[in-house]
Formats: C-alpha cells, sequence, structure tokens
C-alpha cells in the first residue's frame, strides 16, 4: 500500500506544483525555467497516473512497483498466479498499462497530424512563396494580412507575408525573424508537441487546456529573450504592437507563429523586464527534479 500513496502523493504534488504556475508570474520572467518545470509536471503526472493502479494491483507483492511487476510478469510466464492479486489486482495493472497506451497512442497520433500538416504546408510554399533579398533566409507569402512564422523541421522554413513587410520598419521586421529562428534552434514545436497531444486525449479538462495554453506562452516569451538578446527590446515590442493593431493574423496549423498569443501581455514584459532571484529558478528546478524522480524510482526498483 505504501507504495500507492507514493503514487497519489506525486499525482497530488504534480496538481499543486501546476497550480503555482498558472498563478505565478515569475514564470513570464524566466520562461525557459519555466518550461522546464511544466514539462516535468506533465512528465511525473502520467507516470504517476499509470503507476497508482499498478501500486494498488499488485499490493501482495509488497515492493516496489518496477520490481512487483516483473515478478508478476515471472510468476505469470509459470503459471503462478499469488490469491492476494487475483482478477481484480490484474484488472487494475491492465488500468495502469491502458493509461500508457492512450498516453503514448495520443502523442503518436498528435506526432503524425503535426507532420501531415507540416509536409502539406512546406508543399505549398514551394508553389506561392518566393525569395525576397531585402528578408534574406525568409520566405515571402503575397497576402496582405499580417503573417510571421516558422516552419519547424529538420529543415525549418521563416515565412513572413507582403503584409508584414509593410507593417514594420527594418528593426521591427529583424527582430521577429530572430524570435521565428529562435522557435526553429531551440524546436520549440516539440517542447508543445506532448502538451498538445494531451490536451487532444482530454480536451474536456479545462486544467490540460490551460497548461498547453501557459506552455505556448512560455515559448513565445523565450523566443522573445533569444530575439532582444541580438536586437534592442524596443524593435520588438513595436512589431508585437503592430500585429495587435493588424487584428486579423495568419498562422497556419503546424508552425509556430509571432502574433499567436498574449500580445499586450508580451509587450508589457519587454518593456519592463525584471528577472527573478536565481534562487527562485534554482528552487523551481530543484522541485522539478523531484517531481519526476519519485515515480521513476517507484518503477525502477
Amino acid at each position: 500500500m505504501a507504495y500507492a500513496v507514493h503514487f497519489a502523493a506525486s499525482i497530488l504534488a504534480c496538481w499543486l506544483t501546476a497550480q503555482v504556475l498558472a498563478a505565478s508570474r515569475w514564470t513570464w520572467q524566466a520562461p525557459r525555467v519555466a518550461i522546464i518545470c511544466w514539462q516535468a509536471v506533465g512528465l511525473a503526472l502520467g507516470l504517476s497516473a499509470m503507476g497508482l493502479p499498478m501500486a494498488l494491483g499488485l499490493i501482495a507483492y509488497d515492493r516496489p512497483t518496477g520490481s512487483a511487476l516483473l515478478a508478476l510478469a515471472d510468476d505469470l510466464a509459470h503459471g503462478i498466479l499469488p490469491a492476494q492479486v487475483g482478477v481484480v489486482g490484474l484488472g487494475l495493472v491492465g488500468v495502469g498499462f491502458g493509461i500508457g497506451a492512450v498516453l503514448l497512442t495520443t502523442t503518436i497520433r498528435s506526432v503524425h497530424g503535426t507532420i501531415r500538416a507540416q509536409r502539406r504546408h512546406r508543399e505549398l510554399l514551394s508553389l506561392v512563396a518566393r525569395r525576397d533579398p531585402t528578408v534574406p533566409g525568409a520566405l515571402v507569402l503575397d497576402h496582405p494580412s499580417a503573417a510571421a512564422y516558422c516552419l519547424p523541421g529538420v529543415k525549418p522554413r521563416v515565412v513572413v507575408s507582403a503584409g508584414t513587410l509593410s507593417l514594420l520598419d527594418r528593426a521591427e521586421l529583424a527582430a521577429v525573424l530572430a524570435h521565428e529562428r529562435a522557435h526553429a534552434e531551440e524546436r520549440h514545436d516539440l517542447v508543445l508537441l506532448p502538451f498538445t497531444a494531451l490536451r487532444r486525449a482530454l480536451p474536456w479538462l479545462s486544467r490540460v487546456r490551460e497548461a498547453h495554453d501557459r506552455v505556448a506562452l512560455l515559448v513565445e516569451m523565450r523566443a522573445d529573450d533569444k530575439a532582444r538578446e541580438l536586437h534592442a527590446e524596443a524593435p520588438l515590442a513595436g512589431a508585437l504592437r503592430r500585429f495587435a493593431a493588424a487584428g486579423h493574423r495568419i498562422t497556419p496549423a503546424g508552425t509556430l507563429g509571432l502574433g499567436d498569443r498574449d500580445l499586450d501581455v508580451r509587450v508589457q514584459r519587454l518593456l519592463l523586464p525584471d528577472r527573478p532571484p536565481r534562487l527562485l529558478g534554482a528552487t523551481a528546478l530543484t522541485v522539478a527534479a523531484t517531481l519526476v524522480a519519485l515515480p521513476i524510482s517507484l518503477f525502477l526498483n
């Protein structure tokens, strides 16, 4: 029973940590640390959700879940099943594996859907986009609406629209291109992927949707930070303001766009930079590592 209690405690700790992360504003000043924390919460929660029913079903073995699963497999291979396990215990173990299968299947389907959308858009770009010497390293779409996005992948593409070129001055455009290249370099599409998959698997859970939205915003803030390492805050803030005023913006499926999320919040953050204490960031990373370590240790022992 102790191992089931540990998994239940891990689920509770993940829930509380997610609550704190969602309500905290220090995450805006340290988006990279906050993203790692959200990833740790997601991984620990998934492992604990699998482990709890397994641990309940394997109470009779009175050992860590990983060792108990090996013992169960050995017993079943020899045609033996402890009386204390029974059909209910096997059913609970099956529930645990079922949760893992659902998470894995949803992730694979999400990966497949994203890759398919990216492939279609890449083919479309080869037909309708053009190179422009004033925008080196990017493709230009002849469309009047504001658009600036990264099409991630092995060969990422940065795309801007003709409407964006007329909307921004040279310094603002340079900052926007740096923002989009940051998405490609740090593979922010992979960062978002598990949260997108979880949202598709559990669309009725508001906390899951909130986690996805928070991480999506942090990804944009992280790209903002990378852009302002090369350019001053003012050009990027000016570009965000112009995108906000432009109204209709284009961000195709499978891409990461400059003007996707909370533009006003991002402008305010850029103009009022404030770094959280290093101790706070170190504490957050320690909590994240502890969250992941608990369920993994229960499976590996």
